[in-house]
């Protein structure tokens, strides 16, 4: 009886109690390493000509990675090239105008007409006196007339094939001649961008995790010839229970421990998911909720990340 009165006269130190001797709530969590690999792949078939790296490799940014055969491609620049140079001196010809040679003959031309206009005129003049005179016919002077009427006529046109021949070409041919420049040094981009597609580069550094093709083997257009992990894309991914969710939040400090690992990996909370892994088929009863967790990603810093390897087994804790 005395016992009971006691439950009953102190129940708010029961509850301390009992609470006391519970097991606190832990902030470290299962998980394991995960990597998000880099493929490295050619947009152009071909058959592959040498490969730098081999697998275990950690290439510096820039490495050279492969090599694709590029004999049509190099083949299609050279004849690219060679067409813009050709589109380019025909539009320097037609800016430039005639040839010094070709404008001297134009002008001895120019001359020998405007020497035989000169003649038809004083040829008309001493016959027209010749009609008023009454020695000879008006038909003669309208013949006469005919001849100067032509040869001013040729005067005109060597003055103008003159003025053309000083002056460069029109300006409709000039702009046809600068639009065709235009697209042979498009033309050249394209192919020298094929041509650069055939030899690639290690784009950041990183472990060569596979090497899918070897030399001599034909490489479909975007498959991928070298599989590459940088450091950088190694995380480390954990899951939380629901009643834990409200605890963590994404900038979070964590650290990262695993076997063999010296010492802790600091890592930062990047990823909390917003749906859960796994739903009970049930409703969301207290008993069914303990079953939900949520994914959660923690990336370490740049430096240490090469300490972790996918697949392997990790403890994260989260830190306050």
């Amino acid at each position: 009886m005395k016992v009971h009165n006691a439950f009953m006269r102190y129940p708010l130190l029961i509850l301390l109690l009992v609470a006391g001797c519970s097991e606190p709530a832990t902030s470290a969590f299962p998980g394991y390493a995960e990597g998000e690999y880099l493929r490295l792949a050619s947009p152009l078939a071909g058959t592959l000509a040498k490969v730098h790296l081999r697998t275990g490799d950690s290439p510096a940014a820039g490495a050279p990675a492969y090599v694709l055969e590029q004999a049509s491609e190099t083949a299609a620049r050279q004849e690219s090239q060679s067409r813009l140079e050709r589109a380019e001196a025909l539009l320097a010809d037609l800016r430039k105008g005639a040839r010094s040679d070709e404008v001297a003959a134009i002008a001895a031309e120019l001359k020998a007409f405007e020497a035989a206009a000169a003649l038809s005129r004083a040829n008309l003049e001493r016959e027209r006196k010749l009609v008023a005179d009454g020695f000879l016919s008006r038909a003669r002077l309208d013949q006469l007339g005919a001849v100067l009427a032509a040869d001013r006529a040729r005067v005109d046109q060597a003055g103008a094939r003159m003025r053309t021949a000083r002056s460069s070409a029109r300006s409709d041919q000039v702009a046809a001649a600068s639009k065709e420049v235009d697209a042979a040094r498009a033309q050249l981009a394209q192919t020298q961008w094929r041509l650069d597609q055939k030899t690639q580069a290690v784009p950041v550094a990183g472990l060569v995790a596979e090497v899918n093709f070897r030399a001599g083997e034909w490489v479909p257009a975007g498959a991928p010839i070298i599989t590459l992990l940088p450091p950088a894309n190694i995380k480390a991914r954990f899951f939380i229970p629901e009643a834990r969710l409200g605890q963590l939040k994404v900038g979070q400090g964590a650290t990262i421990a695993c076997d063999g690992c010296a010492a802790p990996i600091k890592a930062r909370i990047t990823f909390i998911s917003p749906q859960a892994e796994f739903t009970a088929p049930l409703i969301y009863s207290k008993e069914n909720r303990s079953t939900l967790v949520f994914m959660v990603e923690a990336t370490p810093e740049p430096q240490q990340a090469a300490r972790l390897h996918p697949g392997q087994p990790l403890t994260v804790t989260a830190l306050p």
